[in-house]
């Protein structure tokens, strides 16, 4: 059942504003609550009234407002852009047009904003992986400051920080929160449950590796299974045991800044991001300044590990996953396993979980599925403490060149579409958790079933080590253009990994040599290490790391049931 458009329809008609003018009453509110609340709220129907009341008379100064805000194209913005957007006009009388384009076009429009001070938009969705950029270069609004100051008249007393489940992850080391979070994703390991558990199946890979089929633990194992499964005929499909992408694209650099690079080993210890060096390559020095990215600094972003994780990545991408693969791009991949033919994925981001489960291929008739989630495996560089995955937090970003009365009308539409009273049917749909209370709902006990583990990895205290992009990066839009398009050379074979991220490395020490000369980010900013042997830092504890003579490590796999266990 796709829910984002039956709600759509039912909302626009039933608050009447697809055939007359939109009005900021309660009667409003409540319409909007009967057709597409109800029950599925953390809050009690006189609550969510109130809440709505306090929204409408919020609102009152800012009636008749138009106001422009963007966000990337995936499910849970479809939602807000069709079904919340209208609802809060017909509630508060402020307009709102959210428009929906790609993540890159989104830090693109930022980044304008940023450079000439025009306001393009009143209020983004942006990934908190650009918290280091936000911090540094203090364009945006810290919320802390403006919801104490300015904002205070239009900060939701119900708003309730202490239920978001990614602030960390939006606070800087000066303490102060700089966005809010608005949807909230992982990346998993999702595999063929079905598949993985029936008999014969089993027993052909226990004969043939000599281990017991189950979740892998580590690349190794990866390995294994998507060359056992990769060519195999199962119910008439002709099966690949890896998916993943390719394509030059902007999309291929998250592909690898959203830790896979931590995945492989490549950075330091350290929850939720590696210190001194993070899944960047970028070391910081003490005051969080950033000295560097190529070994010959301290950085690891050219180091074996990175080597190795491209490697690894280029290779299962040409041997296990469809020929389409190599021209695809993230938001044409995702949606790949539900066709039927991927036996398992390493780097599956559940924002896909909601085309998942409406997909036939892979749902069985009593609406459970096929398959499941588990962590992702890790490389052989990988030590205990380090950080486990990737969790993309797109958060309510307000630029201080917005005019203040468009953010504080802004800050409105934010808070009302992250609130109590629409956030669990909003997680249904989109499967984006941000608040406790939401995940704790008991509406989600009753579906956890057929999300194939998400609820328990949401419910579970494992959820904290997958996190976003840290604040060693000093300027996210610059720097992250600079991935696709060296990694993609590695892709195509035009050049070797170590090339590639030689080439990598310092396309990034220059940017920061730049930032650095200029002095714009302030005492906040990079201050480069001098160069010297990559041998000395190679020698030294921690990240860069030393090659390992032997990178395939004896493979190793876990029981689904077990690791679910293991989460309660």
């Amino acid at each position: 059942m796709n829910q984002t458009i039956k709600s759509t329809t039912a909302v626009a008609l039933a608050l009447g504003i697809l055939c007359g003018p939109a009005w900021a009453d309660m009667e409003a509110a409540k319409e909007f609550l009967d057709a597409e609340i109800g029950d599925m709220s953390a809050l009690t129907r006189a609550e969510q009234e109130a809440e709505m009341q306090w929204f409408i008379d919020a609102a009152e100064p800012f009636k008749g407002m138009a106001i422009k805000v963007v966000s990337e194209t995936i499910t849970t913005h479809e939602y807000e852009s069709q079904v919340l957007a209208p609802a809060f006009e017909a509630i508060t009388g402020i307009k709102v047009t959210h428009d929906l384009i790609g993540e890159g076009d989104v830090v693109e429009k930022l980044q304008t904003q940023m450079q000439s001070g025009e306001n393009i938009y009143d209020a983004y969705v942006n990934d908190s992986d650009l918290i280091g950029t936000h911090w540094r270069y203090q364009q945006v609004r810290n919320l802390t400051d403006f919801m104490a100051n300015e904002g205070a008249d239009v900060t939701n007393p119900g708003l309730d920080l202490d239920d978001f489940i990614g602030l960390q992850f939006t606070t800087a080391p000066d303490g102060k929160l700089y966005q809010l979070p608005d949807q909230q994703f992982a990346n998993l390991y999702w595999f063929r449950n079905d598949w993985f558990t029936d008999p014969e199946i089993m027993a052909e890979f226990k004969e043939k590796y000599g281990y017991d089929l189950g979740v892998p633990v580590n690349w190794s194992a990866y390995e294994d299974i998507a060359e056992f499964f990769t060519g195999r005929e199962i119910d008439g499909v002709e099966v690949y045991g890896s998916m993943d992408y390719g394509k030059k694209d902007p999309s291929l650099g998250w592909r690898y800044t959203d830790a896979w690079m931590s995945m492989a080993g490549m950075g330091d210890k350290g929850e939720p991001n590696g210190l001194p060096v993070d899944e960047w390559g970028i070391r910081v020095n003490e005051n969080s300044q950033p000295v560097g990215a190529c070994m010959a600094r301290g950085g690891a972003a050219n180091s074996p590990a990175a080597v190795y994780a491209v490697e690894k990545a280029v290779e299962w991408l040409n041997k296990y996953s469809p020929p389409s693969a190599m021209g695809m791009t993230f938001s044409e991949a995702g949606p790949v396993p539900g066709q039927g033919n991927i036996a398992q994925q390493m780097f599956m981001y559940t924002t896909f979980v909601a085309p998942l489960v409406d997909s036939p291929a892979v749902m069985n008739e009593d609406g459970t599925p096929k398959w499941r989630l588990a962590p992702s495996p890790h490389g052989v560089y990988w030590e205990e403490g380090m950080k486990v995955g990737y969790q993309d937090v797109g958060s309510w970003t307000l630029m201080k060149s917005t005019p203040e009365d468009r953010a504080k009308a802004a800050w409105l539409y934010a808070q009302f579409v992250t609130s109590k009273t629409v956030d669990v049917k909003k997680s249904h749909v989109g499967l984006t958790f941000i608040r406790e209370s939401s995940i704790q709902h008991e509406s989600f006990t009753d579906r956890a079933p057929k999300l194939g583990g998400l609820v328990e990895f949401y419910r579970s205290p494992d959820r904290v080590r997958w996190s976003p992009t840290g604040t060693n990066v000093p300027d996210y839009p610059k720097l992250a253009q600079l991935w696709w398009q060296n990694i993609g050379d590695a892709m195509s074979g035009a050049k070797t990994a170590q090339e590639a991220l030689d080439s990598l490395c310092s396309d990034m020490e220059r940017v920061m040599e730049r930032l650095e000369r200029a002095g714009i980010q302030g005492d906040l900013g990079p201050v480069m290490n001098e160069e010297k042997d990559a041998a000395e830092w190679l020698a030294m504890e921690g990240a860069p790391k030393p090659a390992i003579e032997m990178e395939r490590e004896e493979p190793q796999t876990v029981a689904y049931d077990d690791l679910v266990a293991s989460w309660q």
